[in-house]
């Protein structure tokens, strides 16, 4: 995750320069920065199952890869995708990652505005908002909820920290040293702190009801990133 525009989902953020050498080193890299990611796409799993215990359509914001798509597959037969994500590259990895569920998984490649209209039974946005600012991020947000049925679950989760100095700048540098980051480490910590937009949990939450999504609740903490289940 060094990329600025790395599984974008707004319509305001230039296409990413996203290289099929870059997707291929995608997977191996997130497991790695990102703790507990096989547990939470079970708990993603589960809290959308709480509402759509048979067949429904989940779409998947920042699909490519294809991470989110696979877990969430394994785990539910009846259940078809709508994948949206900007880079051509990562949906042929996404597609190859789904392998036997290619089926029931439709793959879109541009932003959530010009994704189909649904409307949708659930929706999940992982490690994606992060690399869009507020602005755009409230739109992304308010463009995804229109697209779901009343009451539908949404589960997101990203980087997000206390934005209040000296507290900042300790969360960036326990982020790079998770990460694992190789060569210059001060490079690294440059690139979170100028290329990323992050929000503190409560800015977060507040932009999820201020999209209109109700019932906000923490789901997920693993160091630098958190998750919350909402419903439209």
């Amino acid at each position: 995750m060094t990329s600025s525009n790395e599984k974008s989902g707004s319509p305001g953020v230039d296409k990413p320069a996203f290289t099929a050498a870059h997707a291929s080193s995608y997977v191996e890299g997130t497991l790695k920065k990102v703790p507990g990611l096989a547990s939470l796409h079970r708990m993603a799993s589960m809290l959308i199952a709480e509402r759509v215990p048979g067949a429904g359509r989940v779409l998947v914001l920042g699909a490519g890869g294809g991470l989110e798509l696979k877990a969430l597959a394994d785990e539910n037969p009846h259940w078809n995708f709508y994948g949206i994500d900007p880079s051509a590259d990562m949906l042929l990895l996404a597609q190859e990652m789904v392998g036997p569920h290619r089926p029931r998984v439709q793959l879109h490649e541009g932003y959530i505005d010009t994704a189909e209209e649904g409307p949708f039974d659930a929706a999940v946005c992982f490690l994606t908002l992060h690399f869009v600012t507020r602005d755009q991020r409230l739109e992304t947000l308010q463009q995804l909820r229109r697209r779901l049925v009343p009451g539908a679950p949404f589960v997101v989760a990203h980087i997000s920290f206390p934005q209040g100095e000296p507290e900042r700048s300790i969360w960036i540098a326990r982020h790079v040293a998770f990460g694992g980051a190789s060569g210059n480490a001060e490079s690294a910590r440059q690139a979170i702190a100028t290329k990323l937009s992050i929000l503190s949990p409560e800015e977060d939450e507040s932009l999820l009801r201020e999209a209109g999504f109700s019932d906000v609740s923490l789901i997920y903490a693993g160091l630098t990133f958190r998750g919350w289940v909402a419903y439209a």
